[in-house]
This record gives structure tokens, sequence and C-alpha cells, in this order.
């Protein structure tokens, strides 16, 4: 895979146009990203979605006309649309549930470090899910509540076999079903149904959920060897 030569292209949206233009120094001056345009409420914030085709939009949560999960469900509709990090003074779990269940990939908070949120429009942008370590567990609670999936005292090792944890890896690091068909060397339709069984066992509905339970449990970055494993798909 190419390294990325152009700019992360990027649109803020936010109802304080001294934070917007904050952001926007700042992340012209790190370098890497291009700010190409600006949104004061949710509603403008879909528009220069679907207009300018960023790569990544930052959307506020509380906004005038429509708040920020308001204008991700919108959103959800694109075929091609911006990758969403939601950008807040606070949030609670259920709403980053559903905010990963409406396609956002991650929540920064207003307080965190500038180097930090350029950390996460990076993490982003190769594929991965981002939210903060301190609310993954509580997040993970809220989707088993959720999913009415909270039973048992099985450890997700016991749910999964060896060759669905490979699956869970990849779709907790950004991979398709065809890039994890390619590195596994399964089929594509083996792949798919490899997902729907994890779904079932874990009790999520979509890859977001998947991402941030693999992340809060240790999944990732775990999966055993694919040259030479005995596990069947």
């Amino acid at each position: 895979m190419t390294a990325r030569t152009q700019p992360i292209q990027v649109v803020i949206a936010d109802d304080h146009p001294i934070l917007r233009d904050g952001l926007s120094r700042l992340l012209e001056h790190e370098g890497g990203f291009c700010v190409v345009g600006q949104a004061s409420n949710g509603t403008e914030a879909v528009r220069l979605a679907r207009e300018l085709r960023p790569d990544i939009l930052l959307l506020d949560l509380a906004m005038p006309r429509a708040s920020g999960l308001d204008a991700l469900r919108e959103l959800s509709a694109l075929p091609d649309g911006p990758k969403v990090l939601l950008l807040t003074v606070a949030i609670e779990d259920a709403q980053i549930v559903e905010a990963l269940q409406l396609g956002a990939r991650g929540v920064v908070l207003k307080e965190a470090a500038t180097e930090l949120l350029f950390k996460a429009i990076r993490s982003v942008m190769a594929g991965q899910y981002w939210v903060g370590n301190d609310t993954v567990t509580d997040i993970v609670r809220h989707l088993r509540e959720l999913s009415g999936n909270g039973k048992g005292s099985a450890t997700p090792a016991e749910r999964l076999t060896a060759r669905e944890r490979q699956v869970v890896a990849g779709v907790a690091t950004g991979e398709s079903n065809r890039e994890i068909a390619t590195r596994l060397g399964l089929s594509e339709i083996t792949v798919k149904h490899h997902v729907s069984n994890i779904f079932d066992k874990l009790g999520v509905s979509n890859r977001a959920e998947l991402a941030v339970y693999a992340t809060s449990r240790g999944l990732v970055g775990l999966q055993p060897p694919t040259n030479g494993d005995q596990t069947k798909p």
C-alpha cells in the first residue's frame, strides 16, 4: 500500500467561529491537512459534506438547526461520505454508542491536546476507530445492554475460534472483507459468514461496535498466525 501524498481534506462543523478558525489554523500549521470548509450548524455540515466530499468531518455534537447526531443520520445515507469524528465538550456513553451505530468513527473531546486530535484524524484515515480508553469499558457495557447479550461469563477467547479472532482483528483495524479474505487466504463469502457469526457471539450489530468491543477486550493485534495455521475457516 503506497503512502498518502495528498493532504487530508477536512471540514470543521461547530457553531463557535473562534473555535472553527482556531482549529483550522492548527490543522493547516501542522501540515498534512487541508481545511476545505467550515459549517456553523448541522444542516450546513451535511450540505458541505455532500458538496466538498472531504476525507474527514469534525462534527460538533451540539449545534443549532440539526445536532451532530441528526447530521450523522443524514450522512449515513451517503454512499461515500466522509469519515466523521465527533468533537464535543462532553458526551454520554449512550450517545457514543448511538454515534458509532450511525457511522461515526470516533469521538474527540474539545479539552484534548491538539496532538491527540491530529493522531485521532490520522488513525481514522487509516481505517481505525478512535474512542478514548477511559470510556471503552463503559461503552462495551452499554453495547451489551442494548443487544441483550449480557448473560454468562465466558470470555471472548472462549466464544471465538482462532479464525474468528483473526477476522475480528482485521475488522478492528479497518480492513474490508476483501482485504481480510486476501490476508487469510479465504473467500469473501467465508469472511462474511465469519463476521455474521462473530456478531451473534458477541452481541454486536455492526463493524463499529465490533471494533470498540475488540479494542476494549484486547483482541486487536493478538490474532494467531495466518501461515501454517491449522485452524479451519
